[in-house]
């Protein structure tokens, strides 16, 4: 399958290595797409792109671009979008709806989000959606086993207008008990950072799925304390509350599960080295770039020329 593999050149998550494995199951000629180059996706084609030589071209782009160029889109054949941020369409905010509103423009299009549920949400809706989870770069993302001398602690950002109910939740436990919410740079001192950490408060509230930075977590050895986005999100990544993650609704629940876990360093223990096993096992990006790859490889849907009325519709839209 030759597949042509269009990415963001400044990208805010540092994803190469789930690219190179994607690279290492098909035959993908990957390009680095500039804001400028996505803003303008038809004279990109027109100067850089045979579509013939394709049997699935792949976009990774920036979603506020994408939905501008509706009309070009729609002329692109064996189109699949992979979209890590589309439990925005479900959330509160500027991209409500945004996410099923452009799809529908495009219906024969495969689309690969990271959330069970919201696959499922999608597929009720008609688009071709197939679930392909976030993971972790299991190069970088590794248990020192140093000294965890932060018992509660968060590493990210709380300052994007998205991240706002993470933001309250996180300052609600800060209120109630000692978490460090801190910042780092990307690469070995955000591994080190985490690798100080006892347990780790993720707070994806509003979400529907779980984002990176748990499976990063994670992989660091860290317990990791996670707001619970459902059983069946949970069912389709292995999670299970109090075997390998500590999953919470409220802070109450954090203040409970605390006190057991405080009193346990068995199970303190137990659920560090079983989340970080399941990680380890099944959200690495060797084994996700395998999962895309294989997400894509199923006929498409037939892709129709549009009409004259279609035509016209899309040039003024």
């Amino acid at each position: 399958m030759k597949v042509l593999f269009l990415v963001q050149k400044e990208q805010r998550i540092i994803l190469d290595r789930l690219y190179t494995s994607i690279e290492a199951n098909c035959d993908c000629d990957t390009r680095w797409l500039s804001s400028d180059e996505q803003a303008n996706l038809k004279r990109y084609f027109k100067d850089h792109v045979d579509t013939s030589k394709y049997d699935r071209i792949v976009f990774f782009l920036r979603f506020k671009k994408e939905i501008k160029q509706v009309d070009f889109i729609r002329t692109i054949p064996n189109l699949v979008i992979l979209e890590h941020d589309a439990w925005q369409n479900y959330a509160v905010g500027k991209y409500q709806g945004k996410f099923s509103q452009h799809y529908r423009h495009l219906p024969w299009a495969r689309v690969l989000v990271s959330g069970y549920t919201l696959a499922k949400k999608l597929q009720q809706e008609g688009v071709d959606a197939i679930f392909v989870p976030k993971g972790y770069d299991e190069e970088l993302l590794v248990n020192k086993h140093l000294e965890r001398d932060i018992e509660l602690g968060f590493v990210g950002s709380i300052r994007n207008e998205a991240y706002s109910l993470r933001k309250q939740t996180l300052e609600a436990v800060a209120k109630a008990e000692n978490l460090v919410i801190t910042k780092t740079k990307s690469g070995e001192d955000y591994v080190n950072a985490l690798n100080r950490i006892k347990f780790f408060v993720s707070a994806d509230v509003g979400f529907g799925e779980y984002m990176i930075k748990n499976f990063e977590a994670m992989a660091c050895g860290c317990v990791l304390i996670a707001y619970d986005q459902g059983a069946e999100e949970n069912q389709a990544l292995g999670f299970v509350d109090m075997e390998n993650i500590v999953l919470y609704k409220n802070l109450e629940d954090i203040q409970t599960k605390l006190a057991t876990l405080r009193a346990d360093t068995a199970l303190v223990n137990s659920i560090a080295k079983a989340g970080q096993a399941l990680v380890e096992s099944r959200y690495g990006y060797k084994q996700l770039g395998l999962e895309t790859v294989k997400a894509m490889e199923p006929a498409l849907r037939d892709h129709p020329k549009d009409n004259f009325w279609q035509k016209l519709y899309y040039t003024f839209k």
